[in-house]
């Protein structure tokens, strides 16, 4: 097993609050990890950190992206990390609407390359572009609305796209933010499926937070559990469902 994403002594804090309290944790390449917690617990703060989206107060981030190493990304602007291999893939449906599902796709790749000033005008033309926004389509089940409006699309695959856009940078992990939120029960278990399968076919390694507790049971290979910005568990799903602290803390609450 290879690690692919660690924090020592992770910290953010605003003003009196800790929002992330020294989070310590290590996110193995073979496993799909689910962070989950309360409201307030601290879960969009923590993804903000991994992805330089905020700086943290103290501690640091390592990540082993394209280069194969791992390496100290503390305090790197989003887009440096998202060119050393994370993506972050956003609940709110951050796609150019008025593209169709292949351009969003090609117009994410171009921004994931060295050559983003020279291909952006002419990425609709580039062929090497178009392959790979087509090889990321098939993998998530969207071939067939290619050539859609993105604004057109059902909420199930508008989520589906931003995964989609994600996987277009060609990232070692891909941070997933409530992918199943605002599904009905059906979509909620294609998309299940979908990130299941795609753990299993790409090198991708997946992270995701979650609300819905079952979802994570199913999908989980570990969970970190979050509250009040502690990690209070760290564990496969029956050592975290067996933990008293979580039953407490979090699924006490849903009781």
């Amino acid at each position: 097993m290879t690690t692919v994403l660690r924090t020592e002594d992770l910290r953010r804090e605003f003003g009196a609050l800790c929002a992330v309290d020294d989070v310590s944790v290590e996110i193995d390449s073979e496993e799909v990890t689910s962070i989950i917690g309360p409201n307030g617990a601290g879960k969009t703060t923590f993804y903000n950190l991994l992805s330089g989206r905020l700086d943290p107060t103290a501690g640091e981030v390592f990540l082993r992206g394209r280069s194969g190493d791992l390496e100290n990304v503390t305090g790197l602007p989003p887009h440096d990390i998202a060119q050393r291999g994370l993506s972050r893939a956003y609940q709110i449906n951050n796609n150019f609407e008025g593209l169709s599902v292949l351009d969003n796709l090609r117009v994410a790749r171009v921004s994931a390359t060295d050559r983003s000033s020279e291909l952006l005008s002419r990425y609709h033309e580039d062929e090497e572009l178009r392959d790979a926004a087509e090889e990321v389509l098939e993998l998530t089940g969207l071939s067939d609305v290619a050539e859609t409006e993105a604004s057109n699309l059902s909420h199930g695959d508008k989520r589906k796209v931003e995964i989609a856009l994600s996987l277009a940078t060609d990232p070692a992990v891909v941070l997933l933010d409530e992918p199943t939120a605002g599904m009905n029960p059906s979509e909620s278990e294609e998309m299940v499926e979908l990130i299941k399968e795609l753990d299993e076919t790409t090198d991708t390694t997946f992270v995701l937070t979650e609300h819905d507790i079952d979802m994570v049971l199913e999908i989980s290979d570990r969970i970190l559990v979050l509250h009040r910005g502690e990690l209070i568990a760290n564990g496969t799903p029956d050592e975290v469902m067996a933990n008293e602290d979580v039953t407490t803390a979090y699924l006490g609450e849903r009781q």
